[in-house]
């Protein structure tokens, strides 16, 4: 049985040195420090936004700020337990999201 030539032929393991196996270009300069600052940035947002509704749904400003005191409905709504479990449980997700994208962080190092 005889190879068809319109099928691509495999890869071997001497492909081209400037394409990942998935077929990205490696950056490098200045895209390189742009994806490093911008992962950064992603997780000091998503760490910080994790903190900051882990615990705020437990202190005072969560229920005692103008907003739900002109709202007696809603300041019910958000003094419930449940909600503020839910905030807090979102917070948590919210950090793992962050430190999960840290320690999952790879960057081509060729030359």
């Amino acid at each position: 049985m005889t190879a068809n030539s319109n099928t691509p032929q495999q890869e071997t393991a001497s492909s081209s040195p400037e394409t990942t196996p998935a077929g990205y270009a490696a950056l490098s300069g200045p895209s390189l420090w742009l994806h490093r600052l911008t992962s950064l940035a992603f997780v000091c947002v998503c760490a910080g936004l994790g903190v900051l509704l882990l615990i705020l749904p437990w202190t005072s400003n969560w229920t005692d700020n103008h907003f739900l005191l002109a709202y007696p409905v809603l300041r019910e709504i958000m003094t419930n337990d449940f909600v503020r479990g839910v905030c807090s449980g979102l917070g948590l997700l919210d950090i793992w999201i962050g430190f999960s994208e840290a320690l999952h962080y790879k960057e081509d190092h060729r030359t």
